[in-house]
Order: structure tokens, then C-alpha cells, then sequence
């Protein structure tokens, strides 16, 4: 599995954190990719133009998984839930961690990075991070209930997929400001385009970007 990192710029400071503790917490089986937002980034992105940022990576087959946040963690969420192909789960501790994992078998965490991040806050994050890598995803839970939970699950994304148009259809329709802000943050329009298994996005990424 590809787990791409990326958070809003008013969280910047915590990115070599995120990176550094997450790649302790996720088995080595899976690689852990850094897309910022950068200390050093002359590139600040709001959360809702990360969220943009993250639906490319997920809806491009770039990468598998985000771990992402903001401030709150709550604006970083509810951004990426209302773009395709992106289910992501409010997570601030080992028990939502492993719940989501389990249960809700999405593709994305949003961390409050600005709230309880005190003495002792790496120690937390790390360990909700380890719970969620602990087991395979979607095996439902408790165990007694796990095929109504995996069901209910499919059910879910079933909705998600017939609720929501294709990022390909959705990016004529965004403010240019803000298809511009994520289509120029390079580490992750390098990224899909090396990496990315869509082509009709590629194509339209390409299109916004030329040269």
C-alpha cells in the first residue's frame, strides 16, 4: 500500500513530525510518501485546497491511502468527503483508528494536528497510527457482527460512488483558484502524473497544467 502525508499549511509545522512518527507506526510492508505542505513551502495550501490535493492522489490510483488534518481536523474531513473518490474518517485516537480501519474501510484520516497536541502529543498520534495499520482493513468488527458490518460497509461506498461525480467532471466546475492551487503544488502534480493509473485524469490534469 502507497500512504501519502499531506496536511493544511496552518499545520506546517508538524510535517516532519507526521512523517517521522508515521513512518514508525506503519509496517514496512507499505511505503509512506511526504507531500507536504512543506516547513520551508512557498506553496501554503488551504485545507479545502489539500482536500482538492487529496482527492487527485486517491481518484488518480497514485497512491492507496492519505493520512491528512488541519487545525481542527474536522474542516480537513468534511473537505475531503464532499470530493470523489475520497472516504475519510475523523480519527484522534487508537479506538477511532482501529475502528475505521475495520469497520468503516475508507481510504483516508483527517488529525486534528492543532487541538491536544501538548506534552506527550507525538506519543498519541503515533500510537493511532500503529492502530490503524495493526490489522487488514475491512474485516468488520466486533467479530460477532462482522459480515453485517462489511456489508453495511460495501453499502456505503455503493452510495458514495452514485452520490458523487468523477473528479474529471468536477474540476471544470471549481472555482480556477482553486483547481490552480492544487494543480500547482508540485509534489502532487508529480506525483500522479508518475504514478497515477487514470489517464483520462492525467489528461485533464495536463490539460490544466501544460508544459
Amino acid at each position: 500500500m502507497k500512504i501519502g502525508i499531506i496536511q493544511a499549511a496552518s499545520q506546517k509545522s508538524k510535517n516532519p513530525m507526521l512523517e517521522q512518527y508515521a513512518a514508525q507506526a506503519i509496517p514496512k510492508e507499505h511505503e509512506v510518501i511526504n507531500f507536504g505542505v512543506f516547513e520551508n513551502s512557498g506553496e501554503p495550501l488551504t485545507y479545502i485546497e489539500a482536500a482538492l490535493c487529496v482527492s487527485l492522489l486517491l481518484e488518480s490510483g497514485a497512491v492507496d491511502f492519505i493520512i491528512t488534518g488541519c487545525s481542527s481536523g474536522q474542516g480537513m474531513m468534511l473537505a475531503c468527503n464532499s470530493l470523489p473518490g475520497v472516504i475519510c474518517g475523523y480519527v484522534e485516537n487508537p479506538a477511532d483508528a482501529s475502528l475505521f480501519g475495520q469497520i468503516n474501510n475508507g481510504n483516508a484520516i483527517s488529525y486534528p494536528l492543532g487541538l491536544n497536541w501538548g506534552w506527550a502529543g507525538e506519543i498519541n498520534f503515533t500510537e493511532t497510527i500503529r492502530a490503524l495499520f495493526h490489522a487488514s482493513f475491512g474485516q468488520g468488527y466486533p467479530p460477532q457482527e462482522a459480515q453485517r458490518k462489511k456489508r453495511d460497509t460495501e453499502q456505503l461506498k455503493q452510495i458514495n460512488r452514485l452520490c458523487k461525480k468523477r473528479l474529471t467532471d468536477v474540476l471544470p466546475l471549481l472555482e480556477p483558484d482553486l483547481v490552480h492551487a492544487a494543480l500547482y503544488y508540485d509534489s502532487v502534480y508529480q506525483y500522479v502524473l508518475e504514478h497515477g493509473t487514470n489517464r483520462e485524469l492525467e489528461k485533464m490534469v495536463r490539460k490544466y497544467r501544460p508544459g
